[in-house]
């Protein structure tokens, strides 16, 4: 009784979990292990082309006019994929250390190279520090500049006068000259 309580638990939360298609396929199954097993077996495969297009995702992605956090959470998001799908072995040696740094390197490169244009003299501060920092540190500075960005325009727009206002006193003064 208990056993089936459990089935039935799991076997909704898969069922819960996949898109219409799949749940069609699978709606009349009595085990989750089946539907599981099934599932694992039609879409767990990974190939060069699975690798190769998360490849291109992660080097091609930028900002594009949208929000810094919008864009890191992206390149973050694709990041984490890419760390789980490439299993590199793990070992306790000095390796491991340089390998992260290097790891580390290029997601700082890859993160700078995809900013909007906006961000040159930003970025070309962040590659001069030594050391340099991690993408999380470099997006923090350039998540402040674009705090400030915003806070400077709406300061601006402030102290700029009303469009309407300009145009009724120019017209006001043409109407002296007549």
């Amino acid at each position: 009784m208990q056993w089936d309580r459990c089935n039935s638990v799991v076997l909704a939360w898969i069922l819960n979990s996949i898109s219409e298609e799949l749940f069609s396929g699978q709606v009349f199954s009595q085990l989750a292990k089946t539907v599981w097993d099934k599932l694992k077996e039609t879409y767990d495969q990974i190939d060069g082309s699975i690798t190769f297009n998360l490849y291109q995702s992660v080097n091609t992605v930028s900002q594009n006019g949208s929000p810094i956090s919008d864009y890191y959470h992206k390149l973050n998001a694709l990041w984490k994929q890419l760390d789980a799908l490439v299993k590199l072995p793990s070992c306790t040696c000095t390796a491991n250390a340089e390998f992260k740094k290097h790891n580390d390197l290029i997601k700082l490169m890859q993160f700078l190279m995809g900013l909007d244009d906006y961000y040159v003299n930003i970025w070309s501060n962040i590659l001069m520090q030594d050391p340099l920092p991690n993408v999380q540190t470099a997006f923090s500075i350039v998540s402040r500049e674009e705090s400030h960005k915003k806070i400077s325009k709406v300061n601006y727009v402030r102290k700029t006068p009303n469009s309407s206002f300009l145009v009724s006193k120019t017209f006001d003064n043409t109407k002296r000259f007549c």
